[in-house]
Order: C-alpha cells, then structure tokens, then sequence
C-alpha cells in the first residue's frame, strides 16, 4: 500500500512540474521570438485548463506578434470572459479589435459605463444574483413571520430586480454567436455559395454575429457596417 501511494504522489509531482516547466518553457520561447514554438505550447496547456484566461491570453500574445490579429482577437476576448476586469487583456483586446476598425467599447458608450458592466464575468454575476435571491427568501421570511425588517426586504427586492436585469442582458451577449475575421479579408456575400456576389469586405479583426450555418458558409451580421450576408467559414474564427 505504501508503494502505491508513493508512486501515485511521485506521478502527481512529475505532472506538476511537467505543467509547470512546459509553461515557463513557452515563456522563454516567447521572449526570445520563437512565437510558433510558444503558441505550440500554450495550445496544449490548453487543453489541460480550458478556462483559464491568461493561458488565451498568451495565445493572444502570440497570433499577435506573428500577424494574426483576427485571431489574437479572438483569443483576448475569450479571456476578457473569463477575466474581464484584468487590465491587460482589455488593453490587448482593444489593440487587436482596433487593428481591425473595431471598437470594443460601443460609439457613445461611455468607458466607464462599459468597464462597470464587464466589472464581473458572467459566471460571476449567476453566482451573486442567486445569492442576492436567497438573501431575498430569507429577509420575506422573518418579514411575513415576524413582520420585521420591511425596508430591509424591499430594498433587497430592487436589487435583486437590478441584479436580474443585468444578469438577463448579459446572458442575452453570451448566447450571442460572436465570430472574428481571421483571413486578412472576408467577402460578405448574399448567399452561401462563391458564385454569389460580394457586397462587402469585411476586414481581418471585425467582430460578426454568427446568426446560421450552411454547409461552408455562416450567415453573419455586421452590426458596425449595419451588414448581413454570408462568409465563408475558413475565413473566421468563433468566439
């Protein structure tokens, strides 16, 4: 039995270490330009901790420095869900969507305003709007046994109706498809064939909304241009 489970802390050790030594190994290869050779790593780390932010992050660095600013995009903002108020991956983020003639903060959007509603990831918001329900139940029920703490009950009601809106409205953007322009150009086209005439060019880094899907092609809105057509599938990358 000893053996046992000294080979199995022994194993767990060596995977730790591997974790780590082949992180601080991509770090060195991006430090030293070897930008393919990083992303190769990040990639697979990946898959080891799919929801971690700065592991995208670093992905994002890395299609960034190698050209690829639809698909650096694409990788920020999915660390800016998981991650919103870091400051760095928002930075990042604006970079490569402005590199594109995207703004991440909507045209009269106040920052501040933006930044507030992004303060919580969506996971985070779920969490404090349930626990805001509870507290809810809880102070009704004192109230209609005891009738105690009225205002506190009511006051409690506003802001869970707050709470709830905007839980609501982000969840309304996360069901939201959002794709990113990977190809250096994608042909906006009226319909899901090459031999349907383009309408648009939509630029490498430009945010579209993936409203349907037919065999190659996504049927996309572009809601900066006011646009809505189809691209073909390869030349963008789902958020």
């Amino acid at each position: 039995m000893k053996r046992i489970l000294l080979t199995v802390l022994l194993l767990g050790f060596a995977a730790a270490s591997w974790g780590q030594t082949a992180l601080q190994q991509a770090e060195g290869y991006y430090r030293e330009g070897k930008f393919s050779a990083a992303l190769g790593l990040y990639e697979k780390e990946l898959k080891n901790t799919p929801n971690d932010p700065y592991v995208y992050y670093n992905i994002g660095n890395c299609y960034f420095k190698m050209g690829s600013k639809g698909l650096a995009a694409a990788n920020y903002y999915r660390a800016f869900k998981l991650a919103p108020r870091d400051s760095d991956i928002r930075h990042n983020l604006t970079l490569a969507l402005a590199a594109g003639g995207e703004r991440l903060v909507p045209a009269g959007v106040p920052e501040v305003l933006h930044k507030a509603f992004f303060y919580l990831s969506y996971q985070e918001v779920q969490g404090l709007t349930f626990l805001l329900l509870w507290l809810f139940c809880a102070l009704g029920s004192v109230w209609l046994l005891k009738r105690k703490f009225k205002r506190v009950f009511l006051t409690s009601a506003v802001i869970l109706l707050l709470c709830g809106g905007w839980l609501y409205a982000r969840y309304t953007l996360e069901q939201a498809r959002l794709a990113v322009v990977a190809a250096p150009v994608a042909e906006v086209r009226s319909g899901p064939g090459a031999n349907f005439p383009a309408s648009a060019s939509v630029p490498q880094g430009h945010l579209l909304t993936v409203q349907d899907t037919k065999d190659d092609w996504y049927e996309v809105i572009v809601k900066s241009q006011g646009l809505k057509g189809w691209v073909e599938k390869n030349a963008v990358e789902q958020i």
